[in-house]
């Protein structure tokens, strides 16, 4: 698997436009080029999400992240990069499609 990392500076959107943030911000002692490496244990939220079902609004509210195999992890979680698993979730939970990575660091490879 490789990708490029995911960290407190990486620029993530839901799929409709809504900005998605750390709601527990990586504070962990990896960091590339200063920021702080994401991790499967941190929490991601979306904010300003404009997304309607029949004129109904059903923002994206979360975002979970499946941190494939890599082997890499910080603080015992495996690290986040572009290329893992993830879904965007609406405040009832409904599968609203994955988020977009707009920007990331370093590239990872593992073998």
């Amino acid at each position: 698997m490789s990708g490029n990392l995911l960290d407190a500076g990486t620029v993530i959107g839901c799929p409709h436009g809504g900005r998605v943030t750390a709601a527990t911000p990586p504070a962990g002692g990896v960091r590339v080029a200063g920021a702080a490496v994401g991790t499967a244990a941190h929490s991601y939220v979306v904010t300003g999400c404009p997304h309607t079902v029949d004129r109904v609004p059903s923002p994206c509210a979360t975002v979970r992240w499946t941190a494939g195999g890599t082997g890499i992890t910080v603080d015992g979680a495996p690290v986040l990069l572009d290329t893992s698993a993830a879904q965007c979730f609406s405040a009832a939970f409904v599968p609203q499609g994955p988020p977009v990575v707009q920007a990331a660091q370093r590239k990872v490879t593992v073998r």
